[in-house]
């Protein structure tokens, strides 16, 4: 018993010890971007930061990081920080999003040469792709999703239109950039809990196939809705690294469509972060590896 004991604190330790193996992870970093120790040296994407350390954001660069606890933090202005002082900027109590730290990680780590887009589908040259998930993985949760698609192959403007499988048209609108955002649970989809949407050029009437979008079924969305609040009390703050994170938490519940929803908005608050959306949309079979 008294061994058994033993062991059980020696592997709390161990557990905690790990655990505290670092005080920020960097998550993203875009432009010139270093870390202090004995010299000065370009950071990477899963560099360990410690109380210690110093770190130098250089002009026009963004830089992500991820506290021990799992709460995100950005830093864009040009300067720079030590380590002890970005510990005041966040509290250190276990946060839900701990659990996802990992995931995030290695997500972000994963380089487009090593990615093979499963289930992705190619097209002729004349077919308009949207940047959405095959079939048995078009799910959507939230509200209001953000369809997007690809604007080099066809010319805008574009005649966006949503329609039940029997085809009965529920929305149609027209625009000239190259996405649409929707209140799937708006009266127009009220009694549709699956329709499919195409978008056609009207300047050379290039098209695309018409793809399909499902609503999360209600016992998988009462599963969900406990652990997004969580994410979302702990990711308030309109920040990109706050909608990167939200992103994540989506395509690790396998919610492709709300975690591109939330990588748009993540891009549109800072543009540094386009190569993580378009290496979503890679790994996930949403867009066609790029052509050697």
């Amino acid at each position: 018993m008294k061994n058994t004991f033993l062991s059980f604190v020696f592997l709390a330790f161990v557990i905690t010890v790990q655990a505290q193996d670092y005080d920020f992870k960097v998550l993203v970093t875009k432009g010139k971007n270093e870390l202090k120790r004995s010299a000065w040296e370009g950071l990477k994407v899963g560099t360990n930061l410690k109380k210690a350390d110093e770190i130098r954001v250089g002009p026009n660069s963004y830089l992500g990081l991820i506290h021990s606890s799992g709460k995100p933090l950005e830093l864009k202005e040009a300067k720079t920080y030590k380590v002890s002082d970005l510990l005041t900027k966040v509290t250190s109590s276990p946060s839900v999003l701990n659990k996802y730290t990992e995931f995030i990680i290695s997500s972000n780590t994963t380089k487009r040469n090593n990615l093979t887009a499963t289930g992705a589908v190619h097209r002729g040259p004349n077919t308009i792709h949207l940047f959405l998930p095959k079939s048995e993985l078009a799910y959507a949760y939230g509200d209001s999703i953000t369809v997007q698609w690809e604007k080099d192959k066809a010319a805008a403007p574009y005649i966006v239109t949503f329609t039940s499988f029997f085809g009965d048209e529920l929305f149609k609108t027209e625009t000239k950039n190259n996405y649409v955002t929707v209140n799937i649970n708006s009266p127009a989809f009220a009694s549709e809990n699956e329709f499919q949407v195409n978008v056609v050029s009207k300047t050379d009437r290039k098209k695309s196939d018409d793809y399909p979008i499902r609503k999360v079924k209600k016992d998988e969305r009462a599963r969900v809705k406990p652990l997004l609040t969580e994410v979302l009390n702990q990711t308030k703050e309109n920040t990109a690294i706050n909608k990167l994170w939200q992103a994540g938490f989506f395509e690790k519940e396998k919610l492709f469509i709300d975690a591109a929803t939330a990588f748009q908005k993540a891009v549109k608050l800072e543009p540094a972060l386009q190569e993580q959306y378009d290496e979503f949309l890679l790994r996930n079979g949403m867009k066609e590896l790029p052509k050697k």
